[in-house]
Parts: structure tokens; C-alpha cells; sequence
């Protein structure tokens, strides 16, 4: 084997690296999660429906490419990305994927089709709106992926405590609810919710990764 072919062989080799641990659904789903922010093994288990075992182990891989990396805080350990670039790749092949594979449209619409929180608003008008002054935006995320990144003036409502927290909301202005991105179902239980009890609401498709990727501000820490 001559040295150029020898060279592009393991270069190859190394990319294919992140290939390989992108190649479960598990696994992209999990390193969705991280991108919302740090988490802890026993949360991401709970959010994605996994073992405490199966999710430790996927962590693992997705480590081993150097795409996350964790630390010990007390008896857990906490995962984070290792790059911003990591989020945008994730979605980059997320959009890559929509334009590309019709069956994305078809299972959407399969099984999201008739849910009222599905329309959605534009983000040139939902920042006018913001500006205004006229609409409420709530992020119906973990109090901790708040923390972690979200849309300036968002205030924090996870979604178990939306209907203790309606008085807060004044019903003469609308309400945009946002999640972590368009096949978050959270944001959508939250305009169905609020419907239910009378309130104007519509969704906002976007997550925080789609909106920095935009170039818009992201606030970080309480709100």
C-alpha cells in the first residue's frame, strides 16, 4: 500500500468514527438532549425511555467519538457537549434529512396531523411580537435546559407546571409556546392545553439550536 492511500485510509477511518456513533436512533436522540443542555444519566434515561445500563452504555460510544464529555457532581455524573459544533452538526443532518427523505413528512404527519399546537409562527414575527410587547413566550422545557440557553424574555413554565401557573397569564395577550424544536411534542401539548382553558396560544417550531443558528441572542441562566 503506497503512503497517500495508507493516509487517506486512516483519515477516512477517523471521520467514520462519528458516523458510527450517530448511526443509532438512541443515540441521536440522547445527544439531542445534551444539546438542550448538561444532564445527568439518570435524566436522559427517563427522557428517552432507556435503562439507567443501555443509556450509560450509549453515552459511552457517543464519548468515545468526542462528542460529549461528563464530570462527577456527588454520586452522579453529568454529560455536556464537547463543542458547539456538535448541535449545529446534529442539525445539520436534521435538515439535510427533512429536504431529503419524504418519509420524515409522512411520519409527522402520521401521527401529529389534527393536534391544534401544531401551527406554527414565523420567528421574524414572533421577535416583532416580542418586541411589541404583545405576546407571552413561554419555554415549556426542564427548568434546567432553561437555564442552560433560551429565547430572550421566554419565561420558564415546564410543561407539569402549566396549568398551576395560568394566572399568570393574562388572557387578552397571546401566548407562544416553544420547545426543543419541531419534533419536541411538548410545545404542542402546551397550546393544546392552554386552548383548553381559553387562552390564545400558537407554537413556535424553532429550539434554541435553530434559532442561535439563525443568528438570534440566547439568554443564559435565570430569567
Amino acid at each position: 500500500m503506497n503512503q497517500d492511500r495508507r493516509f487517506k485510509d486512516e483519515i477516512y477511518e477517523q471521520f467514520a468514527r462519528i458516523g458510527k456513533a450517530l448511526s443509532s436512533p438512541k443515540r441521536l436522540e440522547l445527544l439531542d438532549l445534551i444539546c438542550q443542555g448538561p444532564r445527568t444519566v439518570e435524566m436522559q434515561a427517563r427522557e428517552s425511555g432507556l435503562t439507567v445500563a443501555n443509556t450509560s452504555r450509549h453515552l459511552h460510544i457517543l464519548r468515545g467519538a468526542g462528542l460529549i464529555e461528563g464530570h462527577r457532581e456527588g454520586l452522579h455524573v453529568v454529560y455536556q457537549i464537547t463543542d458547539p459544533d456538535v448541535c449545529e452538526f446534529l442539525r445539520s443532518m436534521r435538515l439535510l434529512a427533512e429536504k431529503r427523505l419524504a418519509e420524515i413528512e409522512r411520519i409527522t404527519h402520521r401521527f401529529l396531523d389534527g393536534s391544534e399546537g401544531l401551527e406554527a409562527v414565523d420567528r421574524q414575527e414572533l421577535i416583532e411580537r416580542v418586541h411589541r410587547g404583545s405576546v407571552t413566550v413561554i419555554d415549556v422545557r426542564p427548568v434546567e435546559e432553561f437555564r442552560a440557553g433560551h429565547i430572550p424574555g421566554a419565561i420558564s413554565v415546564p410543561l407539569d407546571e402549566l396549568e398551576a401557573r395560568l394566572a399568570e397569564f393574562p388572557r387578552s395577550r397571546e401566548i407562544v409556546a416553544y420547545c426543543r424544536g419541531p419534533y419536541c411534542v411538548l410545545a404542542i401539548q402546551a397550546v393544546e392545553a392552554l386552548h383548553a382553558k381559553g387562552y390564545r396560544a400558537v407554537r413556535l417550531e424553532d429550539g434554541v439550536s435553530d434559532w442561535r443558528a439563525k443568528g438570534f441572542k440566547i439568554a443564559v441562566g435565570e430569567e
